[in-house]
């Protein structure tokens, strides 16, 4: 890892930073399966699985949406020792995104600010490229967004063509309605356009690659008030949602140093670690395990991920962080995870997860 972040601060951070992204992608694209070898032996502790909504997980760690926003590196990512890879965002149809420049690092804060706009090459050619990977071990959730171009009372139906025709190509699916950079989407958080929404898309949801209904869950924003968040909470657990992903990134900046702070945009990374465990621990208070809960936010340790499991989350995904931390990323922070179960004296992940301040 020390070797990782030389390299970064010497030769990646002097990169545009999309520039920097893409070649990184195309690397890990050609190495494949053999990338495993950037990071060292895979950890594998039969005390890290769990299942949440009828998937076996080998351990809780995942790579958050927004990375492989195409697909073309999933096993390459699996092969590092995350979990799971959530693809996407994915929309129904291709689409530019925003226009650049349009990701910045925030290098005093340890911190990203993206304003990209749901770039996509489109349901097919990502259908097209997990068609290929048909028998690929580990877990594939795909993350679904709509077009740019699509009116929010239409948005039901993108979101309706992304499950349909990706999910039976994955074991979960995760619908965006979150990102600050697609103007309105954030409404579709609001009770009434929430529920109409879950609704259209339960009845339209096909089986997942292993057969069962497909899992479905919702990523919701960092910036929601208690009201907000009560609304959506209530709408999950009445429709029979799998769970929520939480968090997104946020609009906000309290204690942001870097002069990109006032870039527009959501920002992720150590600034939204704070925001996010309170928000899951709200969930988590609320909700209990009625609803699987995926942490997203801040992630660059151990102790962050643990802190999560803590706070009531499944699952633990990493965005930034694997991009300032690299590939020996997701080992470093489950042999912290295998530490502190035998720390405690455990012999499964479960008895982590919402166990608060008893095994902080």
């Amino acid at each position: 890892m020390d070797l990782y972040r030389l390299v970064f601060r010497l030769v990646l951070a002097r990169l545009d930073p999309e520039t920097a992204h893409n070649l990184a992608l195309r690397c890990l694209a050609l190495l494949g399966s053999t990338a495993g070898l950037l990071a060292g032996r895979p950890v594998r502790d039969t005390r890290l699985h769990l299942e949440r909504f009828g998937v076996p997980f080998a351990n809780p760690l995942g790579l958050a949406a927004g990375f492989d926003k195409n697909a073309v590196a999933v096993p390459a990512l699996l092969a590092l020792g995350f979990g799971h890879v959530e693809v996407g965002t994915v929309t129904p149809r291709p689409q530019p995104g925003n226009p650049a420049p349009r990701l910045f690092r925030l290098l005093e804060d340890e911190a990203l600010i993206n304003r990209l706009g749901f770039p996509s090459e489109g349901i097919g050619a990502v259908a097209e490229r997990l068609r290929a990977l048909r028998g690929q071990p580990g877990v594939i959730g795909i993350n679904v967004g709509k077009n740019r171009a699509t009116p929010l009372e239409r948005a039901a139906q993108d979101y309706a063509l992304g499950l349909t025709a990706l999910g039976p190509l994955s074991d979960y699916a995760v619908v965006n309605i979150s990102s600050p950079n697609t103007a309105g989407l954030r409404a579709l958080q609001q009770r009434g356009q929430l529920d109409e929404l879950c609704a259209a898309l339960l009845a339209a949801r096909p089986r997942s690659r292993r057969g069962q209904p497909l899992p479905l869950l919702l990523k919701i924003a960092p910036d929601l008030t208690d009201a907000e968040l009560d609304d959506i909470l209530d709408v999950a657990l009445a429709r029979g949602l799998d769970g929520l992903v939480v968090s997104n990134t946020t609009t906000a900046r309290e204690g942001v140093r870097s002069p990109l702070a006032g870039e527009a945009g959501g920002l992720s990374g150590a600034p939204l670690r704070a925001r996010s465990d309170a928000l899951l621990a709200a969930c988590f208070a609320r909700a209990g395990r009625r609803l699987a809960l995926v942490g997203v936010g801040g992630v660059f340790t151990a102790e962050h991920a643990w802190r999560k499991l803590l706070a009531g989350a499944s699952l633990v995904q990493v965005y930034t962080g694997f991009v300032y931390r690299g590939p020996a990323l997701p080992g470093q922070i489950l042999a912290g995870l295998q530490q502190r179960l035998e720390r405690f004296g455990l012999s499964r992940l479960d008895d982590v997860i919402g166990a608060g301040q008893r095994l902080g």
